[in-house]
């Protein structure tokens, strides 16, 4: 299991230069924009405007603070994507604005290079203890509250915003309900 604190992330700008981005995790590490296989990141939106286009990409948005956005995606109804809903997956080279329905948000973005890597990312509230197998691939657990992961004899404690990559099964626990985004990655 490999911990990645929230205070380490790299911060930088958005590459239609509206905003900036906390990069959590990138795949090759210290890949930028043009060559990554796959990135996780959480982007703070202030007002409303288009989303940046990235060619040959597959991404997942989720609203982790604020009321949400109303998405305007080439070829799709508008859809409002707020806290409570689920992850919403679109391509990202499909043109797209956002709307915020009522002042700043911060949302997480999950991106992965079409033909080369798939993504899921599922909402979870962890209670409790819980197994979860993190076996094949790559799975990150991002948490928005504090839980404790067990990996063999290894322990570590999660505070909000921070990021596990987690191997084999791992035990999630949490003393009370504490909210986390399951991120699951694989060759194509």
């Amino acid at each position: 299991m490999q911990v990645l604190r929230s205070e380490n992330y790299r911060r930088m700008p958005w590459k239609n230069g509206g905003g900036e981005t906390v990069e959590i995790a990138v795949f090759p590490p210290q890949a930028d924009l043009a060559t990554f296989g796959w990135r996780i990141s959480m982007a703070t939106v202030a007002s409303d405007g288009p989303f940046s286009v990235f060619a040959g990409i597959d991404r997942t948005l989720s609203i982790l603070e604020g009321e949400g956005m109303e998405l305007d995606i080439a070829g799709r109804s508008p859809v409002v994507l707020t806290h409570a809903s689920h992850p919403l997956a679109f391509p990202a080279d499909a043109p797209t604005s956002a709307r915020l329905v009522s002042g700043t948000i911060v949302d997480l973005n999950v991106m992965t290079r079409r033909g080369q890597w798939t993504h899921q990312v599922e909402k979870r509230i962890v209670e409790g203890q819980h197994y979860l197998d993190a076996e094949g691939g790559i799975t990150m657990l991002l948490s928005l509250g504090n839980v404790r992961i067990d990996s063999g004899d290894h322990a570590e404690e999660l505070r909000r915003l921070d990021c596990a990559i987690l191997k084999g099964v791992v035990l999630i626990t949490s003393d009370m309900p504490t909210e986390a985004y399951l991120i699951r990655i694989t060759a194509s």
